[in-house]
């Protein structure tokens, strides 16, 4: 036997141990509300790196002279601290918080006009300039700029000065209490901030302007067809200088080749220190049209030609659609019923540790596993998204319904209503030319506001978008429901008693008589799939924490998909008539709550968007022809069965298939269909009888015939085997596994951007070891840092269903990271390290970082081994020394064996 260990030894020291991660691609967000053209006549630069920070109120903060080197050195997007996963409860900070960055302008903007544009900052806001308080701002989620040329110098240091407060303020939306809330209301600058530069005569930002239907780049597509689209773009151009100005307005539309597909021009007489709006038209000859399945996106650039030269230029990409929302008729895209449902979730930002500070590589991923799931339609919950998810929305397929800020308050100070309209103006504005929009919700979420403000907002949204393609949402039950274009109802179905609600929360006629006769407008369901107890306690069977095992994810995906119960779900979704388009499930994500103690647990993936066995269910409801670019889909099949001992024995398998074979312990077979039942959901789940049993497993194993344990489905399409997935039982645990979720996309150096990397247990094979508790200590090395530590249980993290995720920052330096994991109390039995390594790049937009702090000053970089070579070494040792209680562990496993005879 001694003889082995030399062989052992020598296969040790070819393998590293060292896993290699390389990335594809980056994703393209926009910037300051456009996209940057080169040679357009405007610069656009990152503002996020190099704050100082610090939470509570400081006098002489505003002022220049003020000292700040004791406060914590930043970047944004920032949230005001890390918290823990279990963060409901009303645990996070709420109160004031300032940040300052001293910064030079580069002098190349000399003559421009110059902005800082920040996305959004939470609560109440002030900005301050060299001392000078030049803007407030009150409401976390609408982005607003400001107009700094003439408070910055150009030949000295500039201080910007940030206040935020998050406390509980009645006099802006949402207004109600942290503390009544059913989400977390986090602080902070925790969105992108922008500084960017135009010339005098430049196009105009629509948020800026403050003009109704009007101001920056207005798009609409006027009709669409497979033949012909008509594209309409108004153009707001201003004049900053004090003469008459004619210009050139040129819009130009490129294919995703960069070749001309459409193009427009209109000369413009500007007047001193006014503006004018140019009209253009263009036809597209044999368009690509965006739907959810194929979501092609144009690139419309508009310049601003004076004396020959482009003196100002913005790219935006835009999808060539019409939609039209007509009651009975429900949803019409390009001309054409929609042959679909629209199923989706609705969305709160938050994430694991950092709270809403996302940065936009997480705002794609977040968008990605949604569509991934099969979802075509996300309703932003209660708030408009981050525009870097509504980029990622536009070119991934995702609808969006856009929604104001506000959550069950109502505030009859005539100034709380009057922000609450600004809110509402201003979403429009930002997001009226995105083919993602479905729909506008400008009503205060389930909210019993004044009658005469439901006609107010609805009568607002359509002054804001005064052409076709716009649609209101409300509630049916609330007061006004009768002005909006599309009413917020559960589906109904036919039971004993006649046709009746769905689920409590809406009441239906038990007479006999068809609701849907008395609704003439189209319907959509806001929120389902919740199923409370009470609305204290809010226990369901839709709330599964990842870690509570199989059987209690099953009875979700169940509750989900088809429950024995009446309750909305895929099943009464897909009963109902075309009028009910589809609706949106209560949540994707868990989440943080502000008045519960529990985290929302009812996502079809948790904190760190790590799927349950729901996310499976959603997806396998996707048509298996589906093919969008970056997104996961086609044929599946998933077993969701993880062969432990307390696995149930009947198999559910999650496919999009026609039929799927199921191959038990690589011998029996057995053959059931997908069929759909009563025209309910498209892909009902496929349930084995009787096909698990651990005792056969055992038999298995006792006889040395581990190879054979699985269970393999095969989808099956057409009468060929187009997916399969293999199960197959966790035995010892052995080794941790590395994997990179960062969806092909390039982490970015910029002090902000993360990565989640995944750790698992896993089995000689790979087969990760499910109910384990270890705790696994992670270290990284090179351009990286770890976001968060002991004090909320990132670091160290505990395995949770077999995983330890870990959150890795970049530095603002390119380069290598090296990631380790090892549990926390190593021995020679437990399972071996692992490493991981990847690259972060140098982001292609410029930065404006802050002044005399240095990287250090971040704490971003990792832990440096003193002896790398060393820490190699142990670990192939460590390995050598795993192989050796492998060989003697079977003594022991043999004793036991004889002795259980």
């Amino acid at each position: 036997m001694m003889k082995r260990y030399p062989t052992i030894i020598a296969c040790l020291l070819l393998f590293t141990g060292c896993l290699s991660a390389q990335v594809k691609s980056k994703a393209e967000f926009s910037t300051a509300g456009f996209y940057k053209v080169d040679g357009g006549g405007r610069e656009v630069y990152s503002f996020n790196q190099g704050w100082r920070f610090a939470k509570g109120n400081f006098k002489n903060a505003a002022l220049t002279n003020f000292n700040d080197s004791q406060w914590q050195a930043t970047n944004l997007p920032h949230g005001l601290e890390l918290l823990p996963t279990e963060a409901s409860g009303g645990i996070n900070y709420q109160g004031p918080a300032w940040y300052r960055k001293k910064f030079d302008i580069p002098q190349s903007l000399k003559g421009k006009k110059i902005y800082l544009y920040f996305e959004a900052v939470m609560g109440k806001s002030q900005i301050w300039i060299n001392g000078q308080l030049v803007k407030e701002h009150f409401g976390g989620y609408i982005p607003f700029s400001i107009e700094v040329s003439q408070h910055i110098s150009f030949d000295k240091e500039n201080l910007v000065a940030v206040f935020t407060d998050n406390s509980n303020n009645p006099a802006y939306p949402p207004g109600k209490p942290q503390e009544q809330l059913d989400f977390c209301y986090f602080g902070g600058i925790y969105r992108d901030v922008w500084l960017y530069s135009t010339s005098a005569i430049h196009i105009t930002d629509p948020n800026y302007t403050n003009k109704v239907a009007a101001g920056g780049l207005f798009t609409r597509i006027e009709s669409a067809s497979e033949k012909l689209a008509t594209l309409k773009v108004r153009v707001d151009v201003q004049n900053e200088t004090n003469r008459k100005t004619p210009v050139v307005v040129v819009a130009k539309l490129l294919d995703k080749d960069g070749k001309l597909a459409a193009q427009s021009r209109q000369s413009l007489a500007l007047l001193p220190d006014s503006s004018s709006t140019a009209e253009l038209s263009m036809s597209i000859k044999a368009p690509n049209l965006w739907t959810p399945e194929t979501p092609y996106l144009y690139n419309l650039v508009c310049e601003i030609h004076s004396n020959k030269e482009v003196v100002d230029a913005i790219r935006q990409r835009t999808g060539i659609r019409t939609i039209e929302l007509k009651g009975k008729d429900g949803f019409i895209l390009n001309g054409k019923r929609y042959q679909d449902k629209l199923i989706g979730g609705n969305r709160h930002q938050d994430y694991a540790y950092v709270g809403n500070a996302l940065p936009n590589s997480g705002q794609w991923r977040d968008a990605v596993k949604l569509r991934s799931a099969g979802m075509r339609i996300i309703r932003s919950a209660h708030y408009p998204l981050d525009p870097a998810f509504m980029d990622a929305a536009d070119e991934l397929g995702l609808f969006v319904i856009v929604s104001t800020p506000g959550w069950q308050f109502w505030n009859n100070d005539p100034l709380f209503e009057q922000r609450v309209l600004s809110d509402i103006s201003q979403m429009v504005r930002r997001d009226r030319n995105r083919p993602s929009v479905f729909m506008w919700e400008p009503i205060l979420n389930e909210t019993w506001y004044p009658e005469y403000f439901a006609k107010k907002v609805h009568d607002l949204v359509h002054a804001e978008y005064p052409y076709k393609g716009a649609y209101t949402a409300c509630d049916l039950e609330a007061r006004g429901s009768e002005h909006f274009d599309v009413v917020y109802s559960h589906p109904f179905l036919t039971s004993s008693k006649g046709m009746v609600a769905v689920s409590e929360e809406n009441k239906g006629d038990a007479t006999g008589k068809n609701p849907y006769d008395k609704i003439t407008r189209p319907m959509f369901n806001r929120e389902w799939g919740d199923n409370v107890d009470n609305w204290n306690s809010h226990n369901s069977p839709s709330r599964v924490a990842k870690t509570w095992g199989e059987t209690a994810m099953l009875i979700q995906a169940k509750h989900y998909s088809m429950p024995s119960y009446p309750y909305t779900c895929f099943q009464t979704l897909y009963q109902s008539p075309r009028q009910m388009m589809g609706g949106a499930l209560w949540h994707p994500f868990d989440h943080q709550r502000g008045y519960h103690p529990d985290p929302f647990y009812g996502g079809i993936m948790d904190v760190f968007r790590q799927p349950k066995y729901s996310y499976y269910m959603f997806r396998s409801q996707s048509d298996p022809k589906l093919n969008v670019e970056n997104v996961d889909c086609g044929p599946m099949v998933f077993v969701a069965n993880e062969m432990s001992p307390f696995s149930p024995e009947e198999v559910t398998v999650f496919t999009n298939c026609e039929q799927v074979r199921l191959i038990i312990n690589s011998k029996d077979t057995l053959m059931q269909s997908a069929q759909r039942i009563d025209s309910g959901m498209l892909h009902p789940p496929v349930v084995f009888k009787n096909a698990f049993n651990f005792m056969a497993l055992k038999a298995l194993s006792r006889a040395n015939k581990d190879n054979l344990i699985s269970l393999e489905a095969q989808g099956i399409i057409d009468g060929k085997v187009v997916a399969t997935h293999v199960r197959r039982p966790s035995f010892r645990p052995e080794k941790i596994r590395l994997e990179l979720d960062n969806l092909n996309r390039l982490l970015v150096a910029d002090g902000s951007d993360f990565v989640p990397i995944i750790a698992s247990i896993t089995d000689k094979d790979g087969n990760v070891k499910r109910l384990n508790e270890y705790q696994i200590r992670f270290e990284v090395e090179g351009e990286g840092s770890i976001v968060g530590d002991e004090q909320i249980g990132a670091n160290p993290r505990k395995v949770e269903w077999g995983t330890a995720p870990v959150l890795v920052r970049s530095t603002t330096k390119p380069g290598k990271i090296r990631v380790k994991a090892s549990v926390l109390f190593p021995g020679s039995n437990m399972p071996s390290t692992a490493t991981l390594e990847f690259e972060s790049i140098r982001s292609d937009i410029p930065v404006i970082a802050g002044k005399n702090i240095s990287e250090a000053a971040f704490n971003q970089k990792g832990s440096h081994q003193s002896n790398a070579e060393m820490e190699v070494l142990k670990e192939k040792l460590q390995k050598v020394q795993m192989e050796l209680n492998q060989i003697k562990n079977k003594e022991v496993e043999k004793q036991q064996s004889e002795f259980e005879k």
